[in-house]
């Protein structure tokens, strides 16, 4: 069975590696940022040599930019959920609960996409333009909708949809900030329950 070929035209060996590969890559740029990761690290991290890493990669640049396309969808998946037909409360809610589980679940990927962000956005400046504000763009008028026939409080809606960013991408972005305060307490626990207060108040029309 060695060197048996999958369906993608790679061994299982080969998937193994890129795996690997990908993994050591997520760790070290989540930690360092693209500028400050090296593909010596990433090599050491998956275990395999520089020169059979650069055989499934020609470039860190290239281990970046994949990292980066698969994370996208991952990040746009919770807002396109956001349904007009359902009740806007629980929509908007089940969109904080939605990020909020990628910050749980995802944090090194959080941090990829926040360096990412930070460093301009050099590889994902045409999605941020193109794909990520035409999808907030529709979803701000199905809140903008709501907003006008009452159903929620007067809002902004894409400040209401940063907001939601910040306050649920931070348990990620700033984890050792957050634990190093909260010392014994486990970040998310109260996290999904003040959120949902918070903006229940902001949203719900009494």
């Amino acid at each position: 069975m060695k060197g048996y070929k999958m369906g993608n035209g790679q061994s299982r060996i080969q998937k193994k590696n890129k795996d690997f590969i990908m993994k050591a890559a997520l760790d070290i740029f989540s930690k360092y940022g693209f500028r400050g990761s090296k593909l010596d690290q990433i090599a050491k991290q998956s275990g395999l040599s520089k020169p059979n890493l650069l055989y499934y990669f020609p470039s860190k640049e290239a281990i970046h930019r994949e990292l980066l396309s698969g994370l996208l969808e991952n990040w746009l998946d919770p807002l396109r959920s956001l349904n007009s037909e359902g009740d806007p409360f629980e929509e908007v809610m089940g969109y904080v609960r939605r990020k909020l589980y990628l910050s749980k679940t995802l944090p090194k990927e959080s941090r990829l996409f926040a360096n990412e962000i930070l460093q301009g956005a050099p590889i994902i400046k045409d999605v941020l333009k193109g794909e990520l504000k035409y999808l907030v763009d529709e979803k701000t008028k199905i809140i903008q909708k709501w907003s006008d026939e009452g159903l929620i409080l007067p809002i902004h809606p894409y400040h209401l949809i940063f907001s939601i960013w910040s306050l649920t991408q931070h348990y990620a972005d700033f984890d050792t900030q957050i634990r190093a305060v909260l010392t014994n307490e486990k970040p998310f626990e109260n996290a999904s329950v003040y959120l949902e207060t918070l903006f229940s108040r902001l949203l719900k029309p009494s």
